[in-house]
């Protein structure tokens, strides 16, 4: 495999890739259905010799590539969906879909990965085995993942499973080209939390004869910070944010209830249970404490993301020899955000890896994925497109 002979290929996609990408973006759609996203990758990938199959409760895609030889089985994953937000980035090609918006670079994914379907076309000879594309709704919180899985997505080539995964995710605050990964743990998981608060009502001049939720939601808020920190292994870290307190209805009112609601995430399986149930103990007994009732609801979101270390090994040494030894890393710890390509990765060995897509003429802070003025250097699709391809030909090798 000639390395330079793949970014040159993949340069010559890049005009298509980032014509689909500003099409995509101007078109966002929300969750796992997708009807405008999902015609406008079956257009790309029209004419190409491969096996599509379109999902049942989703608007996923699964496009399966049969190489020159018999072999195994790997998958490519590109995420497709928006975020419910609206967009302030100025561009011309700015979301034209009232409160949506690709602000965390699905579009970039999608496009890159139908560069890359096109480029394996291409060396279907080279491939002893199969590609499966993975073509994802819903990683918004919408399980897009877990829905694939359980339509047969890892059985997608009869008879040949899918033995590893690889998936890419650009950051648009880390350098433009550049790969990161690491093995084990890459992402936390991501679960929600509400606490309800319940006391008696009264009148606001009057709390003693009330029994005033909002103080002891206050107090529970102040005690899950001091559980984190005094429970929980600083080097097996966890967080528990609260982003919303809803209560009352005026000001001369002490209202009956009051509502926390948060987010937990933590790096592995053994701190996600430890953060879960020290949220109902501490939130219990502070409401206990005040003789109020305290009753806690945890909403199980997105696993730990954890990459297969020998894979992610791999990984790295394939995109130092594609970009150059100066522009992979090993990351050093994980990150916080989550993942539902995670679901995947609790199946078959495989990796996720973070592309840099920093505008290298930026003025200013940086804008995060996530933000709604984020912008990201389209350029860095040409080395996404090469990685994809890569990491499918170092597997599926003769």
């Amino acid at each position: 495999m000639a390395n330079d002979t793949l970014l040159e290929e993949a340069r010559d996609l890049l005009p298509d890739a980032v014509a689909l990408r500003r099409e995509l973006h101007q078109r966002p759609e929300v969750g796992n259905d997708l009807p405008i996203t999902q015609d406008l990758v079956l257009e790309a990938l029209d004419g190409l010799p491969i096996t599509i199959t379109k999902g049942e409760s989703t608007s996923g895609i699964v496009a399966v590539l049969e190489g020159g030889a018999d072999g195994p089985t790997v998958l490519l994953r590109g995420d497709m969906d928006a975020l419910p937000m609206s967009e302030d980035t100025g561009v011309d090609f700015s979301s034209r879909h009232e409160h949506s918006m690709h602000a965390c670079g699905h579009d970039l994914h999608t496009s890159m990965l139908v560069g890359a379907a096109r480029q394996l076309a291409g060396r279907r000879d080279d491939l002893a085995g199969r590609v499966v594309f993975m073509f994802q709704p819903g990683e918004e919180g919408h399980h897009g993942a877990r829905f694939m899985l359980e339509e047969g997505l890892l059985d997608a080539a009869p008879g040949m499973p899918v033995s590893s995964a690889f998936a890419l995710h650009v950051i648009s605050t880390l350098p433009s080209g550049m790969a990161f990964v690491r093995g084990g743990t890459m992402m936390a998981s991501a679960d929600e939390f509400t606490i309800t608060v319940t006391g008696r009502g009264g009148h606001g001049s009057a709390p003693y004869q009330a029994l005033d939720p909002v103080p002891i939601a206050c107090e529970i808020v102040m005690a899950l910070q001091s559980m984190i920190t005094r429970s929980i292994d600083t080097f097996d870290p966890g967080v528990v944010s609260v982003t919303q307190i809803h209560t009352g209805t005026t000001n001369n009112v002490i209202p009956e209830k009051a509502f926390i609601n948060g987010t937990i995430r933590a790096v592995s399986e053994a701190t996600r249970g430890k953060l879960h149930a020290g949220i109902k103990r501490v939130a219990e007994g502070v409401g206990a404490a005040h003789d109020a009732a305290a009753d806690v609801e945890v909403i199980f979101g997105y696993p730990v993301t954890v990459n297969d270390a020998a894979f992610a090994d791999r990984t790295l040494a394939i995109a130092g020899d594609l970009l150059g030894a100066s522009k992979a890393h090993k990351m050093p710890n994980p990150v916080m955000g989550a993942e539902d390509f995670s679901y995947v990765l609790q199946r078959v060995p495989g990796a996720m890896m973070f592309l840099g897509a920093a505008p290298p003429d930026a003025k200013g802070p940086l804008a995060p994925n996530h933000s709604n003025r984020v912008v990201y250097d389209e350029a860095t699709m040409q080395s996404g497109i090469a990685l994809y391809s890569a990491v499918a030909l170092e597997q599926l090798a003769k």
